[in-house]
């Protein structure tokens, strides 16, 4: 038991439910080191590397060690008895600090967890947890540093398991050892994933569903309805959908009043009308009135009352509504569990930002459906939820499964660096058991969500016949991106991107991926690499792709005659995409371009945050922003003649001291499309061309960067910061007379793609998803899919002719 000095001596307590406290304190020589003598000489201890010391070299070891600068060493008690030795260390004065680019704020441990004498539920999860509380309550503490020997399995499952993400192997004169990190988020991540997911196939305890829906309660719910009913009173007004009649006529904001199809059902609001036809409507002011009399906002019975304008087909009014009643479900949930402010958010890092965005597409009103998630889907599998998880693996048979890849990467090395050898042999020995031969088969990566869902069911001939075998979980964790489908490699950020099938649907399409369309996927990834990587001006603009590297699909055959866009024939492929943290330096800060628009729960927006973190002029801020996005976008289409979908969510933004220096274009295979017929095209990248007209080549453009994101941007600017819309879009012509100026060979195809004319066609988004819920676009031919409605004003005509802008010299390259 302890003594009393030992006791005093304590530096930090824990006590945990249904366990107990937990004293962390100084280590006493006198009482601890016949205890740690005995302890690191266990064979279990091997790690530790002092197996055949004696206790004279255990104390000598020790009275070195607590001499030193920046060293302490800890003794863990539980019930009186001491259970674990911790040892904490600064980093940076360390020798771990010559293996990668040390912070003055970075710690380091080592633990050593003595074996209970009797089995304990949860005994060694809440020792290291305990440590890592102690850590993250320290003010000098912002990262922990652990240096693992890569052998050690036991504490590479711990590490990961709190959080810990592993960078690179570093070799130590005794070690071969494993770096890894841990920051507080990435801590309170690990500790949400346990409490939520424990088990993985069942996601949730009795206890937390009854305690899930706490986000639906009324407060929450007006609040979320007010603002969906607005963006749907702008998104539908701006498509020419609804005619809302003025009432007031103010410089700024005026009051106006909308006729229902029954015209007893008036709707009354605010709004300020900017560029682009674009309604900034004031969603506290909205009044609804039936024979007179105010009712709720309610954004379900504002569809009902609007069906007939809307033109939704019968059949389709109840796919509708529930995508409207899920992106309801969805928006009090980020509501309530909003943790970061936007000041908050400029200091953190990608994945903390990437899961505390509260909107999805800004142009869309229902833009979370993810129709065929319950509500344990939901918390497990939605990136607001945020909650790690493993991936499936399964084995096809290659009669039916083509693996492709870019010609620097091999399936098997490819495999091994995802996975692992030890999970690779476990893998295989699961194949041998059932008289397998390994060598003809391909491994698959499978959200579990669509095994449980679409595969265990709709591939079940395959499974019989073993075209298609079980292999079970990875070892890493993932974590849903916003685009749903793409997961991010939380145990090792380096690693790929996978993006998997997953049959839900959301925002007009069903999210799989087609097989046929995966094998040409890596050969369009080494086109487009081959013709831009020797770019000179995409290389001074510093425009990154991250490309799209290998991928795997599995055919099933039985539904091939229904052709290659059927829903049932994209249930089971994958790809793989190149993390964006091997793009960038370590002095980088990735966000999200959707971050741009993110404003938080009290209604501070992300952008404002970051411009005045950057101590600059709103301008300059701006100029930066356009340089490295709309620059490449402009290059990429005028010299090569094809254009990206370069919405929020395909675009990672890369800043340093706030200010954006280049972009990451995700998505490079499925939403190009190749306008150039004297483009060179080898046939797996053929089905990139697409035939059209001048108008529609340019109207990219003019649709996806100017109405679907610069529109919603000048609203904040001028309202948080007073920059003036028309002083946003004097930048935007400013950027492309420079742009124009550094390449006067290319005149030609400025006269004759002019983003100068004075309107163009008005693109309209809802009405194709109002018009087909389940399918919005022909994918065979997206391009005529479109719906064209009206005409937008251009607001950068006015700034055809550069000299009223300022004059030529002061026309600087940004």
């Amino acid at each position: 038991m302890e003594n009393i000095g030992a006791i005093q001596n304590i530096v930090f307590s824990r006590t945990i439910e249904n366990f107990g406290t937990i004293h962390l304190r100084h280590l006493d020589f006198d009482s601890d080191i016949n205890t740690i003598h005995l302890w690191v000489t266990n064979p279990y201890a091997k790690y530790w590397g002092m197996l055949d010391s004696t206790l004279a070299e255990v104390r000598s070891e020790y009275e070195t060690l607590v001499s030193r600068k920046d060293y302490d060493v800890f003794v863990g008690v539980y019930n009186g008895v001491p259970i674990f030795l911790m040892e904490k260390y600064k980093a940076s004065t360390d020798r771990v600090a010559e293996h990668y680019a040390v912070k003055d704020t970075d710690y380091g441990m080592h633990i050593l967890v003595a074996p209970s004498e009797e089995r304990i539920t949860g005994f060694t999860w809440n020792v290291f947890s305990t440590v890592l509380e102690y850590f993250f309550q320290l003010p000098e503490v912002e990262r922990v540093v652990v240096e693992p020997d890569v052998r050690n399995e036991k504490i590479h499952k711990l590490n990961k398991k709190a959080g810990f993400v592993y960078q690179k192997e570093i070799e130590l004169p005794e070690k071969t050892a494993a770096l890894a990190f841990c920051e507080l988020e990435d801590y309170k991540i690990a500790k949400k994933a346990l409490h939520e997911n424990n088990n993985p196939m069942t996601n949730l305890d009795t206890n937390q569903l009854e305690t899930s829906d706490t986000h639906l309660n009324p407060t929450t719910w007006a609040k979320v309805n007010r603002s969906l009913v607005a963006k749907a009173i702008s998104e539908f007004t701006h498509e020419l959908l609804l005619k809302p009649e003025q009432q007031t006529n103010h410089s700024q904001f005026n009051t106006y009043r909308l006729k229902a199809d029954n015209p007893s059902i008036v709707y009354e609001f605010k709004a300020k009308i900017y560029a682009l036809d674009h309604w900034d409507v004031d969603a506290q002011s909205i009044i609804k009135k039936v024979d007179h009399k105010q009712m709720p906002i309610d954004a379900l019975k504002f569809v009902v009352d609007f069906v007939y304008t809307l033109e939704i087909p019968k059949h389709l009014l109840p796919v509708y509504l529930e995508e409207i009643s899920s992106t309801l479900s969805s928006a009090a949930y980020k509501e309530v569990n909003s943790t970061f402010s936007a000041k908050e958010l400029v200091n953190n890092s990608f994945q903390v930002i990437e899961h505390a965005m509260t909107e999805g597409h800004p142009c869309f009103v229902a833009n979370n459906g993810r129709i065929g998630f319950d509500h344990q889907d939901y918390l497990q599998y939605s990136p607001e939820a945020d909650t790690p998880f493993k991936i499936y693996w399964v084995a096809g048979h290659k009669s039916k499964t083509t693996f492709t890849s870019v010609d620097s990467y091999e399936y098997k090395t490819f495999i091994k660096e995802e996975l692992g050898i030890q999970l690779i042999a476990k893998f295989n020995t699961k194949l041998e058991s059932l008289g397998l031969d390994t060598s003809s088969y391909v491994f698959i990566p499978v959200h579990p969500w669509q095994w449980n869902n679409k595969i265990f069911q709709v591939f079940a001939a395959d499974i019989a016949n073993q075209n298609l075998v079980f292999l079970g979980e990875g070892e890493d964790y993932f974590s849903a991106q916003q685009s749903i489908r793409t997961l991010y490699n939380k145990s090792n950020p380096k690693k790929m991107y996978t993006k998997t099938a997953l049959s839900i649907l959301n925002m007009g399409f069903m999210r799989g991926l087609s097989p046929s369309y995966m094998q040409s996927t890596p050969h369009i990834t080494t086109w487009i690499t081959d013709l831009l990587e020797k770019d000179q001006y995409l290389e001074k603009q510093g425009f990154t792709m991250l490309g799209e590297v290998a991928t795997v699909g599995f055919q099933n055959t039985y539904y091939e005659l229904l052709g290659k866009t059927n829903a049932h024939n994209k249930m089971l492929s994958a790809l793989w995409r190149e993390s964006p943290h091997s793009k960038i330096h370590e002095d980088q800060q990735l966000m999200t371009m959707a971050a741009l628009l993110h404003k938080d729960s009290l209604g501070n927006s992300l952008i404002v945050a970051l411009i005045n973190a950057a101590s600059c002029e709103v301008n300059l801020w701006v100029r930066k922003y356009l340089s490295a996005y709309l620059s490449p976008l402009l290059h990429c289409f005028y010299k090569y003649g094809f254009v990206f979908m370069p919405h929020g969510e395909n675009i990672i933004v890369v800043l340093e001291n706030y200010l954006p220096v280049k972009i990451l274009m995700k998505d490079i295979t499925e939403e190009v499309i190749v306008f150039n017929p004297e483009l060179e095209l080898p046939n797996k990248v053929k089905r990139l061309y697409t035939e059209t007209s001048d108008k529609m080549k340019i109207l990219s453009i003019f649709t996806d960067v100017f109405d679907c994101f610069f529109r919603f941007l000048t609203p904040i600017l001028e309202k948080e910061l007073s920059f003036r819309e028309e002083d946003f879009w004097k930048e935007v012509a400013l950027c492309i007379h420079s742009y124009q100026q550094e390449h006067p060979e290319l005149q030609s195809k400025f006269d004759r793609y002019d983003l100068f004319v004075p309107e163009f066609d008005r693109c309209c988004l809802n009405r194709l998803q109002l018009k087909n819920t389940q399918q919005m676009l022909n994918l065979a031919d997206p391009m005529a899919s479109l719906i064209l409605e009206g005409t937008l004003e251009n607001p950068i005509a006015q700034f055809k002719n550069i000299d009223h802008l300022r004059d030529k010299e002061e026309v600087a390259i940004v």
